[in-house]
């Protein structure tokens, strides 16, 4: 099978699915990417580039847009370059976010697309109306129906579409449900999985294990999309309270989501500015980022895990905090709660509330033997309904094969319009253009 990614940020959400076809072997393997990254043996990577900015003189509504179709039309040409060499892949996934799908089915009309939808913006109830310490702009609604308009586009380039969780699928225009289908990317459970033996030797030599009271955070970057702020600001009580727990936060200081701050300046600079004269700091240790092994050991020896989000795409880091067999408090939003069910395999608090988190976390630091059951099932959790191997990566890759029956047989309409049938998964498509 000749199989063609595309995704600025090599492997992104496709490193097990990769691994897996790498393992099968006699596949043919291309991936367009914007960054080379680590090696990856049995890949073929070829790194694009796009020819030029976004304009700075283009309309602040359309700067999105235009970056879409600057790394749509790199990767059309990079496509273009493949088929001349005489590579036409049978089945072709790539993530819409950035553009990068926009014009595949244009160079290769006959090949079936599965693209990555991530997350459709929307000016209410999920990320952008949520937080009113960071209220939005009056014409952000203008500029979110805007942006959509890469959403739009992909949806209606792609063949099929894949969503990690219900709530992300569900903030899709509902015309386009059906073709977008639901599974995680997976959680190895058998490499994330609780170690008694697990230890941390923080950087001034302190090593804590699982004997010790651990409350952890992490998050890619801490800023307030991810409840750093609303964490911070409850750390001074819970100090007063837990004077043995050593706070771990895993993180960097720059900003994923939202709006960029000014140069020198970060979120964590901001809240220890309003809170370290409060906080015993020999207790709070900010450990950046970490390698992939000693973030899981920082989930081993958790004793609470706070895990906040905004309404907005679900972390890896609170799915592997579960498998690790992490009691998590985690912020009662979608798609939280679609995997945490509050008492049972976790605990569920208010995003704003941060006496109700303070509480919380109190009462697990408190009573582990209380939360057991709890910390067992959040790991159950993980291993019934996203495990890697069991059920994510046996749907990815039938998935794959259900693409390329239906490219084998197509579904035909029939002539009678009352009769059609639903929408067909290989579309008749559009000739390239100039």
């Amino acid at each position: 099978m000749r199989i063609l990614f595309a995704h600025q940020n090599f492997p992104g959400q496709y490193r097990h699915l990769l691994r897996k076809l790498v393992d099968e072997g006699g596949h043919q393997i291309v991936f367009l990417t914007q960054r080379k990254n680590e090696d990856f043996p049995g890949i073929r990577k070829i790194v694009y580039k796009t020819h030029r900015e976004p304009h700075a003189n283009t309309h602040v509504y359309l700067r999105r847009i235009e970056d879409a179709v600057l790394h749509g039309q790199a990767v059309a040409r990079a496509c273009l370059a493949l088929k001349k060499s005489g590579f036409v892949p049978d089945v072709m996934l790539g993530h819409n976010g950035w553009g990068e799908t926009l014009y595949l089915k244009d160079v290769f009309p006959d090949t079936p697309l599965n693209a990555y939808f991530e997350f459709f913006y929307s000016s209410k109830g999920a990320d952008s109306d949520f937080d009113p310490e960071f209220p939005a702009a009056p014409d952000m609604p203008m500029r979110i129906r805007t942006w959509n308009a890469v959403n739009l586009m992909g949806l209606e380039a792609a063949d099929y579409g894949q969503t990690p969780t219900y709530w992300q699928q569900g903030r899709y225009p509902e015309r386009y449900r059906d073709l977008i289908h639901v599974c995680h990317e997976g959680i190895d459970t058998e490499h994330v999985r609780p170690n008694p033996d697990a230890s941390v030797t923080l950087p001034g030599g302190t090593v804590l294990t699982k004997t010790d009271e651990v409350l952890t955070y992490v998050a890619r970057n801490l800023e307030p999309y991810r409840g750093f702020h609303v964490f911070m600001r409850a750390l001074p009580a819970l100090q007063k309270r837990r004077p043995d727990a050593h706070v771990l936060i895993v993180g960097a200081d720059g900003v994923s989501y939202g709006s960029r701050l000014p140069a020198g300046d970060s979120y964590k600079k901001r809240l220890l500015k309003e809170v370290g004269n409060q906080l015993d700091l020999s207790r709070v240790h900010f450990l950046g980022h970490l390698p992939y092994d000693q973030y899981l050991k920082v989930l081993q020896i958790s004793t609470a895990h706070v895990y906040l989000t905004y309404p907005f795409v679900l972390s890896w880091s609170l799915m592997e905090a579960m498998s690790a067999g992490c009691i998590v408090i985690g912020s009662d939003t979608g798609p939280v709660t679609e995997v945490i069910t509050d008492q049972v395999n976790g605990v569920l608090t208010d995003f704003f509330d941060k006496s109700s988190l303070v509480n919380k976390v109190e009462e697990v630091l408190g009573n582990r033997k209380k939360y057991l059951a709890v910390r067992e099932a959040a790991r159950q959790t993980i291993i019934d309904r996203y495990d890697l191997k069991a059920i994510c990566l046996p749907f990815h890759r039938n998935m794959l094969n259900k693409i390329l029956s239906e490219r084998s047989n197509p579904v035909v309409a029939p002539n009678d319009a009352s009769n059609a049938a639903p929408r067909v998964s290989v579309r008749q498509e559009r000739p390239l253009t100039a």
